[in-house]
């Protein structure tokens, strides 16, 4: 998602940068944790893995205008469910921040909120998980089911954010509600493919246990918690 220019403007657009900061505030609590528990070499690594995913998903996966954003095929829930919620968070920072500077600097002014688009749901996300997963499953024991409860919490949580964002900045007018209306539908496509993505890469990660040194992925994506 990218929140198309001129949809929030003028002194509206100063909420933005409110709420990318403490987005992230909350994100800086994560990547300490992780540090804390894991060691530089581990969050670094898994970190960069997740900007350079991020900015594949933005500029070669399939991407279309729909609405007032545009769709892309982000897969939030593989990044936190392989590399963990520190470094899916400074993932889509990092890979949203390089697609504005190399390819959209048109972009730029809305960096503030489409950071706040992908962040707070993966938030929500990484909270989500940690309640719907029962302690003793690892998450390469995940069901579809799961999966698809935790793909629809995040895209859920971006199309919510996207219709906020035009809300705000464009009011309740028809044309407004059509266009966000175009968006929410156009994301229904997302939630089809992710969760089957995140079972593929899932079970490709079950499949190299062993093989996948734990430093560069998430301890619980084999280990029960």
């Amino acid at each position: 998602m990218h929140i198309e220019p001129g949809v929030v403007d003028g002194a509206k657009i100063a909420l933005s940068y409110a709420t990318a900061a403490g987005a992230t505030a909350y994100s800086a609590k994560l990547v300490w944790t992780d540090l804390v528990d894991r060691g530089v070499v581990s969050l670094a690594a898994r970190s960069i893995m997740a900007t350079i995913a991020v900015f594949v998903f933005f500029e070669i996966l399939p991407h279309f205008s729909a609405g007032v954003s545009e769709v892309h095929f982000i897969l939030g829930t593989t990044l936190l469910l392989i590399l963990g919620a520190a470094p899916a968070a400074i993932g889509l920072a990092g890979g949203l921040l390089l697609q504005g500077l190399l390819f959209a600097p048109i972009d730029l002014p809305q960096f503030g909120m489409n950071l706040t688009t992908l962040l707070v749901p993966m938030f929500g996300l990484h909270y989500m998980a940690n309640r719907i997963i029962a302690p003793g499953t690892a998450y390469v024991d995940l069901s579809y089911a799961q999966t698809l409860k935790l793909s629809a919490a995040y895209q859920g949580g971006i199309v919510a954010w996207v219709a906020f964002w035009a809300v705000y900045g464009q009011g309740f007018g028809a044309e407004t509600l059509a266009s966000i209306a175009a968006f929410g539908a156009a994301y229904a496509a997302v939630l089809i493919i992710e969760p089957i993505a995140d079972l593929a890469v899932l079970a490709g990660a079950k499949a190299l246990k062993g093989k996948l040194g734990t430093p560069w992925v998430t301890p619980r994506l084999y280990n029960a918690a």
